[in-house]
């Protein structure tokens, strides 16, 4: 399997329970960090890393999405003739030339997994990442962002890639969990997984590592999810296909460069949207004086 990887899957179908009310009539990834949504920091890894295809695996309720990704002659002729140049070009410059998207629907919600396989037709026999925009990464090693990491490892092994991160034990429970031939990866190492465990009790925790919100897979986790009984919420999930493709394929596990902020949370989406103003070009300075007047950090 040597394919470019060119295609990333944003699964974005989900109601954003946790941060009702605002989600009631808001796509959550639609939550803006500072100036730019959720979606939008997702979709620019992506295509730094490479992708020339998004495909949005969408709901009826999320139409904010696919308006901010399509173009608005309205907002474009008023920013014309106002003579707002700068705005223009923002708002014009929100995906490069050359980078297209597509979106399928996701009629029922029936987990991670079967939004992945509501891609399939789209993605077709071709490796391909997927993105959760809830997991905001910044960072990276050098100017690779995480997905840019993941993608060269996939150049290296040929084979599906888990960004994984250290967890405490009392977060097992929260993450699908991966085993690894070498429990203790540092920075920049990669292994070969041996099992992933969706949400498991700390004491059957197959190590101390979490599956997070980036992948690069192979077209055969299809043929799996499609497969995978509907676990006890009724739902497919995507680390369930993962641990049954580890039976024919390798898998493996990397330790990425980068901070993540779980942006799916209220306490991640609040650490992420103030240090990510803190480090704005525009009003970071006087964002940063504002914090140390209210004595929240260090002068």
């Amino acid at each position: 399997m040597t394919a470019k990887i060119s295609k990333a899957v944003f699964p974005v179908a989900g109601l954003g329970t946790r941060f009702l009310p605002v989600t009631k009539a808001n796509p959550k990834e639609m939550l803006p960090i500072v100036d730019k949504p959720l979606i939008q920091y997702a979709a620019e890894e992506a295509v730094a890393a490479g992708i020339t295809q998004l495909i949005f695996v969408t709901s009826s309720s999320k139409h904010a999405i696919e308006n901010h990704f399509d173009s608005n002659f309205e907002l474009e002729a008023k920013l014309t003739e106002a003579g707002k140049n700068e705005w223009l070009e923002i708002v014009r410059n929100i995906l490069p030339a050359g980078v297209s998207c597509a979106y399928v629907r996701q009629h029922n919600p029936l987990g991670l997994g079967h939004a992945v396989l509501c891609a399939k037709e789209i993605v077709g026999n071709e490796p391909f990442a997927v993105l959760l925009a809830d997991d905001l990464i910044s960072g990276g090693k050098g100017n690779k962002n995480c997905l840019r990491q993941m993608v060269e490892v996939y150049s290296q092994v040929k084979s599906s890639v888990l960004a994984v991160q250290p967890v405490t034990l009392s977060e097992t429970e929260k993450y699908g969990i991966v085993g690894m031939v070498n429990p203790d990866l540092e920075l920049g190492d990669y292994a070969k997984t041996t099992t992933i465990v969706e949400k498991p009790k700390s004491e059957n925790a197959p190590s101390r590592f979490a599956s997070i919100g980036r992948y690069i897979l192979t077209p055969r986790i299809f043929y799996f999810l499609e497969n995978t009984n509907k676990g006890a919420i009724g739902e497919i999930q995507l680390t369930d296909g993962i641990d049954k493709l580890l039976e024919e394929q390798d898998v493996y596990s990397y330790r990425f460069h980068g901070k993540r902020y779980d942006c799916g949370s209220k306490f991640g989406y609040l650490e992420a949207t103030i240090e990510y103003g803190i480090q704005h070009p525009e009003i970071g300075e006087r964002f940063t004086k504002y914090l140390q007047g209210l004595k929240i950090i260090d002068g």
